[in-house]
Protein backbone atom coordinates (compact mmCIF):
# COMPACT_ATOMS: atom_id res chain seq x y z
CA UNK A 1 0.00 0.00 0.00
CA UNK A 2 1.05 3.62 -0.95
CA UNK A 3 -0.35 6.71 0.11
CA UNK A 4 -0.05 10.67 -0.77
CA UNK A 5 -1.12 13.77 0.37
CA UNK A 6 -1.80 16.40 -2.36
CA UNK A 7 -1.35 19.92 -1.17
CA UNK A 8 -2.27 23.26 -2.61
CA UNK A 9 -0.36 27.02 -2.36
CA UNK A 10 -3.76 28.41 -1.37
CA UNK A 11 -6.93 27.73 -2.49
CA UNK A 12 -8.12 27.73 -6.51
CA UNK A 13 -4.65 26.83 -7.56
CA UNK A 14 -6.48 23.59 -9.30
CA UNK A 15 -5.95 21.21 -6.21
CA UNK A 16 -8.88 19.44 -6.63
CA UNK A 17 -8.83 19.32 -10.32
CA UNK A 18 -5.51 17.33 -10.12
CA UNK A 19 -6.71 15.28 -7.27
CA UNK A 20 -9.99 14.54 -9.29
CA UNK A 21 -7.42 13.23 -12.20
CA UNK A 22 -4.92 11.21 -10.44
CA UNK A 23 -7.58 9.30 -8.44
CA UNK A 24 -9.25 8.70 -11.83
CA UNK A 25 -6.05 7.77 -13.82
CA UNK A 26 -5.24 5.36 -10.92
CA UNK A 27 -8.27 4.22 -10.97
CA UNK A 28 -7.79 2.97 -14.56
CA UNK A 29 -4.71 1.26 -14.06
CA UNK A 30 -6.59 -0.94 -12.27
CA UNK A 31 -5.09 0.29 -8.87
CA UNK A 32 -7.65 -0.01 -5.56
CA UNK A 33 -7.55 3.87 -4.93
CA UNK A 34 -8.65 4.92 -1.30
CA UNK A 35 -9.63 8.42 -1.30
CA UNK A 36 -9.87 11.09 1.69
CA UNK A 37 -10.33 14.86 2.04
CA UNK A 38 -8.51 16.84 4.42
CA UNK A 39 -10.79 19.23 6.32
CA UNK A 40 -15.00 19.73 7.08
CA UNK A 41 -15.73 19.93 3.23
CA UNK A 42 -18.24 17.80 2.22
CA UNK A 43 -18.10 18.42 -1.56
CA UNK A 44 -14.86 17.00 -2.42
CA UNK A 45 -15.22 13.73 -1.27
CA UNK A 46 -18.87 12.98 -3.18
CA UNK A 47 -16.72 14.05 -6.42
CA UNK A 48 -13.73 11.61 -5.09
CA UNK A 49 -16.37 8.76 -4.95
CA UNK A 50 -16.82 9.13 -8.74
CA UNK A 51 -13.28 9.37 -9.53
CA UNK A 52 -12.12 6.57 -7.11
CA UNK A 53 -14.89 4.20 -7.29
CA UNK A 54 -14.68 4.01 -3.46
CA UNK A 55 -16.25 6.11 -0.50
CA UNK A 56 -13.82 9.06 0.40
CA UNK A 57 -13.57 10.31 4.55
CA UNK A 58 -12.80 13.38 6.12
CA UNK A 59 -9.47 13.90 8.00
CA UNK A 60 -9.66 16.69 10.06
CA UNK A 61 -7.03 17.35 12.31
CA UNK A 62 -8.79 20.43 14.47
CA UNK A 63 -12.52 18.28 14.64
CA UNK A 64 -10.87 15.10 15.57
CA UNK A 65 -7.77 14.10 17.99
CA UNK A 66 -4.48 12.75 16.03
CA UNK A 67 -5.51 9.19 17.49
CA UNK A 68 -9.15 9.70 15.84
CA UNK A 69 -7.76 10.56 12.75
CA UNK A 70 -4.97 7.84 12.72
CA UNK A 71 -8.17 5.32 13.17
CA UNK A 72 -10.68 6.51 10.17
CA UNK A 73 -7.16 6.21 8.03
CA UNK A 74 -6.43 3.26 9.23
CA UNK A 75 -9.88 1.79 8.71
CA UNK A 76 -10.71 3.22 5.49
CA UNK A 77 -6.85 2.23 3.59
CA UNK A 78 -8.20 -1.17 4.33
CA UNK A 79 -7.78 -3.45 0.70
CA UNK A 80 -6.43 -0.45 -0.96
CA UNK A 81 -3.27 -0.11 -3.26
CA UNK A 82 -2.90 3.19 -2.75
CA UNK A 83 -4.35 6.20 -0.20
CA UNK A 84 -4.77 9.51 -1.85
CA UNK A 85 -5.62 12.48 0.25
CA UNK A 86 -7.04 15.85 -1.04
CA UNK A 87 -5.02 18.86 0.94
CA UNK A 88 -7.14 21.77 1.89
CA UNK A 89 -6.94 25.38 1.24
CA UNK A 90 -2.86 26.30 1.17
CA UNK A 91 -0.59 23.51 2.44
CA UNK A 92 0.07 25.10 5.84
CA UNK A 93 -3.76 26.60 6.23
CA UNK A 94 -5.60 25.82 9.55
CA UNK A 95 -7.51 26.55 12.48
CA UNK A 96 -4.34 29.17 13.30
CA UNK A 97 -2.36 31.64 12.11
CA UNK A 98 0.47 30.05 14.39
CA UNK A 99 0.07 26.51 14.50
CA UNK A 100 -0.72 24.03 11.91
CA UNK A 101 -4.17 22.33 13.72
CA UNK A 102 -6.18 21.25 11.41
CA UNK A 103 -3.93 21.73 8.04
CA UNK A 104 -3.01 19.57 5.46
CA UNK A 105 0.61 19.54 6.63
CA UNK A 106 -0.23 18.51 10.15
CA UNK A 107 -2.08 15.45 8.28
CA UNK A 108 1.26 14.61 6.24
CA UNK A 109 3.04 14.91 9.08
CA UNK A 110 0.54 12.48 11.30
CA UNK A 111 0.32 10.14 8.65
CA UNK A 112 3.89 10.08 7.71
CA UNK A 113 3.21 10.30 4.24
CA UNK A 114 4.83 12.77 1.07
CA UNK A 115 3.40 15.88 -0.26
CA UNK A 116 2.50 16.79 -3.84
CA UNK A 117 2.65 20.28 -3.99
CA UNK A 118 0.23 21.86 -6.24
CA UNK A 119 1.34 25.48 -7.85
CA UNK A 120 -0.70 27.98 -9.78
CA UNK A 121 2.81 28.64 -12.90
CA UNK A 122 0.48 31.03 -14.24
CA UNK A 123 2.37 34.44 -14.90
CA UNK A 124 5.33 32.98 -13.08
CA UNK A 125 8.88 31.92 -14.55
CA UNK A 126 11.81 31.78 -12.20
CA UNK A 127 9.84 32.89 -9.26
CA UNK A 128 8.28 29.11 -9.22
CA UNK A 129 11.54 28.07 -7.96
CA UNK A 130 11.62 30.88 -4.92
CA UNK A 131 7.72 29.72 -4.21
CA UNK A 132 8.17 25.94 -4.33
CA UNK A 133 11.53 26.35 -2.43
CA UNK A 134 9.61 28.38 0.57
CA UNK A 135 6.90 25.68 0.95
CA UNK A 136 9.72 22.72 0.57
CA UNK A 137 11.87 24.45 3.92
CA UNK A 138 9.27 26.12 5.80
CA UNK A 139 8.22 23.09 8.00
CA UNK A 140 11.30 21.24 8.47
CA UNK A 141 9.85 17.93 9.91
CA UNK A 142 7.39 17.80 6.21
CA UNK A 143 8.65 15.82 3.29
CA UNK A 144 7.72 17.23 0.37
CA UNK A 145 9.79 15.39 -2.56
CA UNK A 146 7.57 16.13 -5.68
CA UNK A 147 5.84 19.24 -7.02
CA UNK A 148 3.01 19.77 -10.17
CA UNK A 149 3.05 22.91 -11.94
CA UNK A 150 -1.06 24.32 -13.02
CA UNK A 151 -1.93 26.36 -15.80
CA UNK A 152 1.40 26.26 -17.35
CA UNK A 153 0.38 28.34 -20.71
CA UNK A 154 2.87 26.82 -23.47
CA UNK A 155 5.69 24.56 -24.16
CA UNK A 156 8.23 27.04 -24.11
CA UNK A 157 6.60 28.57 -20.86
CA UNK A 158 7.22 24.51 -19.54
CA UNK A 159 10.66 24.66 -20.41
CA UNK A 160 11.28 28.40 -18.29
CA UNK A 161 9.48 26.58 -15.42
CA UNK A 162 12.06 23.46 -15.84
CA UNK A 163 15.26 25.38 -15.74
CA UNK A 164 14.25 27.31 -12.67
CA UNK A 165 13.53 23.90 -10.90
CA UNK A 166 16.84 22.96 -11.67
CA UNK A 167 18.02 24.86 -8.70
CA UNK A 168 15.97 22.38 -6.34
CA UNK A 169 17.42 19.24 -6.77
CA UNK A 170 15.57 17.79 -3.95
CA UNK A 171 12.38 18.24 -5.68
CA UNK A 172 10.98 16.65 -8.63
CA UNK A 173 8.32 18.60 -10.98
CA UNK A 174 6.11 15.44 -12.00
CA UNK A 175 3.89 17.10 -14.44
CA UNK A 176 3.30 20.34 -16.31
CA UNK A 177 -0.53 20.98 -16.46
CA UNK A 178 -1.52 23.17 -19.24
CA UNK A 179 -4.92 25.47 -18.40
CA UNK A 180 -7.83 23.58 -19.79
CA UNK A 181 -11.17 25.53 -18.44
CA UNK A 182 -13.60 22.84 -20.39
CA UNK A 183 -12.76 20.05 -17.81
CA UNK A 184 -13.09 22.72 -13.86
CA UNK A 185 -15.77 21.21 -12.36
CA UNK A 186 -18.85 23.83 -11.99
CA UNK A 187 -18.93 26.03 -9.07
CA UNK A 188 -21.80 27.81 -6.43
CA UNK A 189 -22.30 29.12 -3.46
CA UNK A 190 -20.23 26.52 -0.54
CA UNK A 191 -17.92 25.55 -3.40
CA UNK A 192 -18.16 23.01 -5.65
CA UNK A 193 -21.36 21.26 -7.57
CA UNK A 194 -22.24 18.43 -5.77
CA UNK A 195 -22.66 15.33 -8.20
CA UNK A 196 -26.14 15.38 -7.28
CA UNK A 197 -26.38 18.36 -8.76
CA UNK A 198 -23.66 18.54 -12.08
CA UNK A 199 -24.11 17.77 -15.38
CA UNK A 200 -22.30 15.21 -16.49
CA UNK A 201 -19.80 14.96 -13.84
CA UNK A 202 -18.68 11.03 -15.53
CA UNK A 203 -17.42 12.58 -18.17
CA UNK A 204 -15.64 15.43 -16.39
CA UNK A 205 -14.11 13.03 -14.12
CA UNK A 206 -12.90 11.41 -17.35
CA UNK A 207 -11.57 14.65 -19.10
CA UNK A 208 -9.59 15.20 -16.09
CA UNK A 209 -8.06 11.71 -15.78
CA UNK A 210 -6.82 12.57 -19.29
CA UNK A 211 -5.39 15.70 -18.68
CA UNK A 212 -3.29 14.39 -16.21
CA UNK A 213 -2.01 11.38 -17.79
CA UNK A 214 -1.02 13.19 -20.95
CA UNK A 215 1.12 15.75 -18.57
CA UNK A 216 1.79 14.56 -15.30
CA UNK A 217 4.03 11.35 -15.17
CA UNK A 218 2.77 9.05 -12.87
CA UNK A 219 5.08 6.18 -13.21
CA UNK A 220 7.73 8.16 -11.60
CA UNK A 221 5.39 9.70 -8.97
CA UNK A 222 3.95 5.82 -8.15
CA UNK A 223 7.62 4.98 -7.87
CA UNK A 224 9.00 7.49 -4.85
CA UNK A 225 6.22 6.76 -2.77
CA UNK A 226 6.74 4.70 -0.08
CA UNK A 227 4.94 1.57 1.41
CA UNK A 228 3.04 2.31 3.84
CA UNK A 229 1.75 -1.09 4.82
CA UNK A 230 3.58 -1.06 8.15
CA UNK A 231 1.92 2.24 9.41
CA UNK A 232 -1.63 0.09 8.62
CA UNK A 233 -1.04 -2.86 10.52
CA UNK A 234 0.22 -1.10 13.92
CA UNK A 235 3.55 1.42 13.04
CA UNK A 236 0.88 4.60 13.24
CA UNK A 237 1.54 6.46 16.54
CA UNK A 238 -2.23 4.68 17.90
CA UNK A 239 -3.36 1.03 16.10
CA UNK A 240 -6.99 0.87 15.82
CA UNK A 241 -8.99 0.60 19.32
CA UNK A 242 -11.34 -2.41 19.73
CA UNK A 243 -15.00 -0.92 18.61
CA UNK A 244 -16.50 0.21 21.45
CA UNK A 245 -19.80 -1.94 22.70
CA UNK A 246 -23.09 -0.92 21.85
CA UNK A 247 -25.27 -0.13 24.71
CA UNK A 248 -28.45 -2.08 25.49
CA UNK A 249 -31.12 -1.03 23.31
CA UNK A 250 -34.89 -2.11 24.71
CA UNK A 251 -36.27 -3.05 21.14
CA UNK A 252 -33.41 -3.90 19.40
CA UNK A 253 -32.44 -2.27 16.97
CA UNK A 254 -33.09 1.64 16.83
CA UNK A 255 -34.52 2.94 13.44
CA UNK A 256 -33.20 6.06 12.37
CA UNK A 257 -33.93 7.80 9.17
CA UNK A 258 -31.59 9.42 7.15
CA UNK A 259 -32.36 12.16 4.18
CA UNK A 260 -30.59 11.44 1.53
CA UNK A 261 -30.70 12.83 -1.78
CA UNK A 262 -29.65 15.89 -4.04
CA UNK A 263 -30.97 18.72 -1.14
CA UNK A 264 -29.58 16.66 1.98
CA UNK A 265 -25.79 14.76 0.84
CA UNK A 266 -23.82 16.40 3.75
CA UNK A 267 -22.62 14.06 6.10
CA UNK A 268 -19.71 12.67 7.71
CA UNK A 269 -19.23 9.06 6.92
CA UNK A 270 -17.83 8.30 10.08
CA UNK A 271 -20.99 10.06 11.71
CA UNK A 272 -23.13 7.17 10.18
CA UNK A 273 -20.74 4.76 10.88
CA UNK A 274 -20.77 5.43 14.90
CA UNK A 275 -24.58 5.81 14.73
CA UNK A 276 -24.79 2.33 13.64
CA UNK A 277 -21.94 1.61 16.07
CA UNK A 278 -23.71 2.53 18.51
CA UNK A 279 -27.50 0.43 17.55
CA UNK A 280 -28.56 2.12 14.88
CA UNK A 281 -30.29 0.97 11.85
CA UNK A 282 -29.74 3.84 9.24
CA UNK A 283 -32.73 4.13 7.01
CA UNK A 284 -32.03 6.39 4.05
CA UNK A 285 -35.55 8.26 2.46
CA UNK A 286 -35.58 11.71 -0.10
CA UNK A 287 -37.90 14.60 1.00
CA UNK A 288 -37.53 15.09 -2.63
CA UNK A 289 -38.98 11.96 -4.05
CA UNK A 290 -40.84 10.18 -1.24
CA UNK A 291 -44.07 11.42 0.00
CA UNK A 292 -43.80 9.51 3.18
CA UNK A 293 -41.55 8.76 5.79
CA UNK A 294 -40.20 5.25 6.43
CA UNK A 295 -41.94 3.28 8.68
CA UNK A 296 -41.29 2.31 12.19
CA UNK A 297 -38.87 4.90 12.47
CA UNK A 298 -37.90 6.04 16.04
CA UNK A 299 -35.60 9.24 14.67
CA UNK A 300 -34.69 11.48 12.16
CA UNK A 301 -31.40 12.65 11.45
CA UNK A 302 -31.54 15.65 8.82
CA UNK A 303 -28.17 16.73 7.60
CA UNK A 304 -27.12 19.49 5.62
CA UNK A 305 -26.80 20.08 1.69
CA UNK A 306 -28.97 22.15 -0.88
CA UNK A 307 -32.67 22.58 0.79
CA UNK A 308 -32.80 26.31 -0.88
CA UNK A 309 -31.71 24.87 -4.42
CA UNK A 310 -34.17 22.74 -4.07
CA UNK A 311 -37.19 24.65 -1.99
CA UNK A 312 -39.90 24.65 -4.51
CA UNK A 313 -39.51 20.68 -4.65
CA UNK A 314 -39.59 20.50 -1.08
CA UNK A 315 -42.28 22.82 -0.69
CA UNK A 316 -44.64 20.78 -3.09
CA UNK A 317 -44.10 17.66 -0.95
CA UNK A 318 -47.10 18.36 1.20
CA UNK A 319 -47.26 14.99 2.25
CA UNK A 320 -43.65 14.69 3.71
CA UNK A 321 -43.56 18.04 5.31
CA UNK A 322 -46.54 17.33 7.45
CA UNK A 323 -45.27 13.79 8.64
CA UNK A 324 -41.91 15.21 9.69
CA UNK A 325 -43.53 17.88 11.93
CA UNK A 326 -45.81 15.26 13.14
CA UNK A 327 -42.78 13.34 13.77
CA UNK A 328 -41.48 16.40 15.62
CA UNK A 329 -44.68 16.92 17.74
CA UNK A 330 -45.27 13.24 18.80
CA UNK A 331 -41.74 13.82 20.41
CA UNK A 332 -39.34 11.61 18.66
CA UNK A 333 -36.07 12.82 18.62
CA UNK A 334 -34.66 14.66 15.64
CA UNK A 335 -31.23 15.86 14.89
CA UNK A 336 -30.63 18.32 12.13
CA UNK A 337 -27.61 20.79 11.36
CA UNK A 338 -27.12 23.70 8.32
CA UNK A 339 -29.76 22.18 5.66
CA UNK A 340 -31.76 20.05 7.63
CA UNK A 341 -32.15 23.00 10.37
CA UNK A 342 -33.39 25.28 7.23
CA UNK A 343 -35.96 22.50 6.34
CA UNK A 344 -37.14 22.54 9.98
CA UNK A 345 -38.14 26.57 9.77
CA UNK A 346 -41.40 27.51 8.78
CA UNK A 347 -40.17 28.80 5.17
CA UNK A 348 -37.18 29.62 3.15
CA UNK A 349 -36.64 32.48 1.10
CA UNK A 350 -34.75 31.52 -1.87
CA UNK A 351 -31.58 33.82 -3.16
CA UNK A 352 -33.95 33.97 -6.33
CA UNK A 353 -36.14 35.47 -4.06
CA UNK A 354 -39.33 33.15 -4.41
CA UNK A 355 -40.65 31.81 -1.02
CA UNK A 356 -41.04 28.28 -0.29
CA UNK A 357 -42.91 26.35 2.33
CA UNK A 358 -40.75 24.11 4.75
CA UNK A 359 -41.74 22.13 7.57
CA UNK A 360 -42.98 24.58 10.15
CA UNK A 361 -41.30 23.01 12.95
CA UNK A 362 -39.48 26.13 14.10
CA UNK A 363 -41.27 29.74 13.44
CA UNK A 364 -38.62 30.62 11.27
CA UNK A 365 -37.80 32.28 7.73
CA UNK A 366 -34.29 31.63 6.40
CA UNK A 367 -32.95 34.31 3.54
CA UNK A 368 -30.56 33.30 1.59
CA UNK A 369 -27.59 36.21 1.36
CA UNK A 370 -25.47 36.76 -1.46
CA UNK A 371 -22.02 36.44 0.60
CA UNK A 372 -21.80 33.64 3.30
CA UNK A 373 -22.94 35.11 6.51
CA UNK A 374 -20.63 32.46 8.98
CA UNK A 375 -17.86 30.52 8.55
CA UNK A 376 -15.20 28.67 10.76
CA UNK A 377 -14.39 25.96 12.97
CA UNK A 378 -16.78 25.82 16.25
CA UNK A 379 -16.69 24.11 19.65
CA UNK A 380 -19.52 23.56 21.28
CA UNK A 381 -20.81 22.85 24.78
CA UNK A 382 -24.15 22.11 25.81
CA UNK A 383 -26.14 24.18 28.14
CA UNK A 384 -28.44 21.34 29.41
CA UNK A 385 -30.06 17.67 28.86
CA UNK A 386 -30.28 17.08 25.32
CA UNK A 387 -30.43 14.22 23.06
CA UNK A 388 -26.96 14.70 22.43
CA UNK A 389 -26.26 13.88 26.11
CA UNK A 390 -26.41 15.90 29.77
CA UNK A 391 -25.43 19.12 30.13
CA UNK A 392 -21.57 20.28 29.34
CA UNK A 393 -21.38 17.85 26.51
CA UNK A 394 -18.64 19.05 24.00
CA UNK A 395 -18.19 18.48 20.31
CA UNK A 396 -16.19 20.37 17.53
CA UNK A 397 -17.56 20.82 14.30
CA UNK A 398 -17.40 23.48 11.51
CA UNK A 399 -20.46 26.09 10.31
CA UNK A 400 -20.56 27.97 6.77
CA UNK A 401 -23.72 28.66 5.40
CA UNK A 402 -25.08 31.78 3.56
CA UNK A 403 -28.73 31.58 4.78
CA UNK A 404 -29.77 34.00 7.91
CA UNK A 405 -32.74 34.32 9.87
CA UNK A 406 -33.86 37.13 11.66
CA UNK A 407 -32.30 38.07 15.14
CA UNK A 408 -34.79 38.01 17.14
CA UNK A 409 -35.29 34.06 16.32
CA UNK A 410 -31.97 33.47 18.31
CA UNK A 411 -33.66 34.55 21.43
CA UNK A 412 -34.79 30.99 21.22
CA UNK A 413 -31.64 29.15 21.01
CA UNK A 414 -28.82 28.32 23.39
CA UNK A 415 -28.41 24.54 24.21
CA UNK A 416 -24.87 25.28 22.69
CA UNK A 417 -22.44 27.97 24.08
CA UNK A 418 -19.85 28.18 21.40
CA UNK A 419 -16.63 29.08 20.53
CA UNK A 420 -14.43 30.05 17.26
CA UNK A 421 -11.07 30.44 16.28
CA UNK A 422 -10.85 33.98 18.53
CA UNK A 423 -12.86 32.51 21.23
CA UNK A 424 -16.18 32.65 22.60
CA UNK A 425 -19.00 33.49 20.48
CA UNK A 426 -21.49 36.00 21.31
CA UNK A 427 -24.43 34.42 18.93
CA UNK A 428 -26.29 31.79 20.48
CA UNK A 429 -26.90 28.64 19.15
CA UNK A 430 -28.33 25.33 19.30
CA UNK A 431 -32.23 25.43 18.97
CA UNK A 432 -34.81 23.10 20.70
CA UNK A 433 -38.33 22.16 20.62
CA UNK A 434 -39.74 19.04 21.67
CA UNK A 435 -37.35 16.16 21.11
CA UNK A 436 -35.82 18.57 18.56
CA UNK A 437 -31.75 19.80 18.57
CA UNK A 438 -31.21 21.63 15.35
CA UNK A 439 -28.17 23.62 14.52
CA UNK A 440 -26.25 25.34 11.74
CA UNK A 441 -23.34 23.80 13.05
CA UNK A 442 -22.10 20.51 11.38
CA UNK A 443 -20.61 18.41 14.22
CA UNK A 444 -18.10 15.68 13.67
CA UNK A 445 -19.02 12.69 16.08
CA UNK A 446 -15.68 11.47 16.50
CA UNK A 447 -14.87 14.34 18.28
CA UNK A 448 -17.26 12.90 20.98
CA UNK A 449 -18.38 9.37 20.08
CA UNK A 450 -20.56 9.57 23.88
CA UNK A 451 -23.38 11.56 22.00
CA UNK A 452 -24.04 9.13 18.62
CA UNK A 453 -24.61 6.71 22.09
CA UNK A 454 -27.24 9.39 23.45
CA UNK A 455 -28.86 10.21 20.34
CA UNK A 456 -29.67 6.22 19.98
CA UNK A 457 -30.55 5.83 23.35
CA UNK A 458 -33.04 8.89 23.30
CA UNK A 459 -34.54 7.44 20.30
CA UNK A 460 -34.71 3.70 21.78
CA UNK A 461 -36.43 5.14 24.99
CA UNK A 462 -39.37 7.71 23.02
CA UNK A 463 -42.79 7.51 23.52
Amino acid sequence: MKGIVIGGVKSGCGKTSVSLGIMAALRRRGMCVRPFKAGPDFIDPGLHKLAAGAPSHNLDGWMCSRTQVEEIFQRYCTGGDIAVIEGVMGLFDGFSGSRDDGSTAQLAKWLDLPVLLVADASSMARSAAALVKGYAEYDPELHLPAVVLNRVSSPSHADILREALTTLPKIHCVGYLPPCPDIAMPSRHLGLVTPEDAEAPEQRIDHLADWVEDNLDLDTLLDSLPDISANLSGGLETPIRPEAASPQIPSGKVRIGVARDAAFCFYYGENLRLLEEAGAELVPFSPLADKHLPPDLNGLYLGGGYPEVHAPELSNNTSLRKEIRAFAESERPIYAECGGFMSLMDKIKAMHGQTCQMAGVFPFRAEMQERFRSLGYREVVTTRDSILGPSGTIARGHEFHYSKIADEDYEQAGLYTVSGRKGPLSTPEGFTVHNVVASYVHLHFASNPAICRSFVQACATAV
